[in-house]
């Protein structure tokens, strides 16, 4: 249950005063539908009201606050024209423009003869000073209130500063000295003052730098949602692992056959993850494992191999893919392999109706079929196992947790091995993936050569196409992927249709096209075709990203590279790096070319190895949007920023281990006050989700 010190925090926003019916609306998509969520809405900048001129010295364009009397009211002649209203002081006089209003309430807030305390940009017209719609309109008792330093926050149509001003000044009323869950030497160390005061500084800056998250409230304030963060998924580790499972020991033998079968030795990255996996799968408690690799580096293998561990204690494994075309590749590597030495493996796609998919259920159910290989048709509830003991989720980030889970559900105490080849940043693996182990293939096969990547401005498209033409002749394969247009799919499609026709008529009906728009049974058809070398040069928007497998493709060209996120273009260009032969990656730009599109083209030249460029995509991107996905599974943080408090997420890391290990339970007097911590940031929403596996 929430502590009652925070209920103040977690009613509506339609609880705060003068907030009416439009504003709550807009203010609810602006920061959220709780009093909380305007806590972490955290200015960007700040208005200096403390320049108090006379109207004869103010200069033009500055914001100036300025004590004047009212002298006349000039209503409008046409619905145009503004609503003038006249004032004065003893150096000069000026006038005070208002578009859209209410004779009635402009009378009474700037009443004739009377003193008043404007603030506002000062600007010039016909020689004479005014001010269009006055920020502030007070009494001059009142002038304390509005003179000095004010944030300015990021807003939306129909919301003013001055509005969302007085609603989080409402907000920070209601926090209360909670008890201090900062362990003390860091606090010291950090020199951190306490949340209340850190809430309270953020949103009074005096100063640009107190706006900036290296400020040192902002630095405390992102630490406490890191620690949240941080101790929600240790605890639902901790949880995870003594979870009771099962303990699967293999007798080694389909394992030993299939090596024997492999025209290949496995890398020592390979060995050692298997290693890490074999472990888990002998231990007593549940397995929830990250198996991160990039492009090429034998994830498949790896999953079959423990996959087969299960099968030699004579329960079932399944596979799950994210699209028909990955589970059937997936199908092809690993079914011959299980064929030799006797083990029974299935495909099972949306794609699988009638007879053939009742048949298939039905060996399922009665424990005929060993590995099942399939998309997310494997969640329906009909698909029934015999005995499920192990899972294999690919391409995690493609699938909700939601999903992970259900189907471990399906089997007693399954474990669950989740695979990615997109290469995540250590900071995402603690705050995304935290839930799991973590294992990771750092090496390539031996033998594979380094992709040759160059990077052209699009002017040189008739060169390119002339060199393809020539390696096209000497038997090679390629892709050619048309530019991403964010805005619009359809323009997206005309962009490659347009390609598709221009390169057909240089190349002829060697040339196939496959997009987004296709149905799945139209895809697979072309990609067969180019597998099979009856189609040379592929053109495509970004349907081939994700786990295409032709050996023989090695030259990959992308149009209009710089509006491609740096892992969607890396996970292109290990399209070609499946075989053994050399192979060419050209990445072709338009201009102007952004100082980021430029940094991304760069590092795409200079280096192959994912995780390097991972840390870059963050670094270039910022944390909302990771490797192109916004999937769930993903943390978006409200203060913290991983670009600037990475520092701060590895010793919160730290800090929820040793937590874990000392307070479990969390009740010790630091462990009650990291409960409200743990509610505070609605971790307890994530620990329930996770907890529900």
């Amino acid at each position: 249950m929430r502590p009652q010190v925070l209920f103040p925090l977690f009613t509506d926003v339609a609880s705060l005063k003068g907030i009416g019916a439009r504003y709550e609306k807009l203010i609810k998509k602006l920061c959220g539908e709780k009093v909380v969520n305007l806590l972490w809405h955290l200015p960007y900048s700040i208005i200096d009201r403390s320049y108090c001129p006379k109207i004869k010295q103010a200069q033009e364009g500055r914001i100036a606050t300025l004590k004047v009397r009212i002298t006349e009211h000039q209503p409008p002649k046409t619905r145009k024209q503004p609503y003038k209203v006249y004032a004065e002081d003893d150096s000069g006089e000026m006038v005070l423009n208002f578009f859209k209003v209410y004779k009635d309430s402009i009378e009474k807030n700037l009443p004739t003869g009377q003193e008043r305390v404007i603030s506002g940009k000062v600007e010039r017209f016909n020689g004479l000073l005014q001010m269009t719609h006055p920020d502030y309109i007070v009494k001059p008792e009142e002038a304390e209130k509005i003179i000095g330093k004010e944030a300015v926050y990021p807003l939306t149509a129909g919301v003013s500063n001055k509005m969302l001003h007085k609603l989080i000044t409402q907000a920070l009323q209601r926090v209360q000295d909670y008890p201090e869950w900062l362990d003390t030497h860091f606090k010291q160390k950090e020199n951190f003052m306490p949340f209340r005061k850190a809430l309270e500084a953020a949103h009074n800056p005096q100063t640009i730098a107190d706006t900036e998250p290296t400020s040192l409230a902002h630095r405390r304030l992102a630490y406490d949602e890191l620690l949240a963060n941080q101790l929600a998924l240790a605890l639902v580790r901790n949880k995870v692992k003594k979870q009771a499972g099962r303990a699967f020991s293999g007798d080694g033998r389909y394992r030993k056959q299939v090596l024997e079968e492999l025209p290949f030795e496995l890398t020592g990255a390979q060995q050692r993850v298997l290693g890490e996996i074999f472990a888990d799968q002998k231990a007593p408690f549940r397995m929830l494992r990250l198996l991160q690799g990039d492009v090429g580096s034998g994830k498949t293998i790896v999953a079959l191999l423990s996959m087969l561990n299960i099968v030699e204690c004579g329960a079932q494994a399944a596979i799950m893919a994210p699209t028909e075309i990955l589970a059937k590749q997936h199908y092809e590597t690993i079914e011959p392999l299980c064929a030799k030495i006797g083990v029974k493996a299935a495909l099972l796609t949306g794609r699988v109706k009638g007879r053939a998919r009742q048949q298939l259920l039905a060996a399922l159910e009665k424990g005929e079929i060993d590995i099942l290989i399939g998309t997310h048709a494997l969640f329906v509830d009909d698909v029934k196992f015999k005995d499920l003991g192990f899972v294999v989720v690919d391409e995690q980030h493609r699938f909700g947790v939601q999903q992970r889970l259900s189907l471990s559900g399906k089997g007693r105490d399954a474990d669950v091995l989740v695979m990615t080849a997109t290469p995540i940043p250590r900071t995402l693996v603690l705050t995304a993936y935290g839930d799991m182990e973590y294992s990771k293939i750092d090496e390539v096969p031996a033998g594979r050569k380094p992709v040759d990547t160059r990077v052209l401005p699009l002017s040189k498209l008739t060169d390119v196409v002339a060199g393809l033409k020539r390696k096209l002749e000497e038997g090679c394969r390629a892709y050619w992927v048309c530019p991403l247009v964010e805005e619009s799919e359809k323009i997206d499609l005309a962009a490659a249709e347009e390609r598709y026709e221009t390169l057909k008529k240089i190349f002829g009906d060697k040339v196939g096209l496959v997009h987004g728009k296709m149905k799945e049974s139209e895809k697979d058809a072309v990609m067969e075709r180019f597998k099979r070398g009856e189609l040379t040069l592929l053109v495509a928007t970004t349907v081939i990203e994700v786990g295409v497998n032709v050996p023989e493709a090695t030259i990959m060209i992308v149009e209009h590279a710089e509006r491609f996120g740096l892992a969607q273009l890396h996970q292109l260009r290990g399209r070609i790096k499946r075989g053994f032969q050399a192979s060419n990656c050209i990445l072709m730009y338009g201009f102007p070319l952004s100082e980021t599109s430029r940094a991304r083209l760069d590092i795409m030249r200079r280096t192959e190895d994912g995780f390097e460029i991972a840390e870059k995509d963050l670094e270039l991107r910022g944390g909302g949007e990771i490797l192109g996905t916004r999937q769930s599974g993903f943390s978006l943080f409200k203060v913290a920023d991983m670009t600037v408090h990475k520092d701060l997420l590895y010793t919160a890391n730290k800090d929820a281990k040793m937590i874990v290990e000392t307070d479990s339970q969390l009740k010790t007097p630091r462990g009650e006050a990291l409960r409200i911590l743990l509610y505070l940031f609605e971790q307890d929403d994530a620990v329930r989700t996770y907890l529900a596996g």
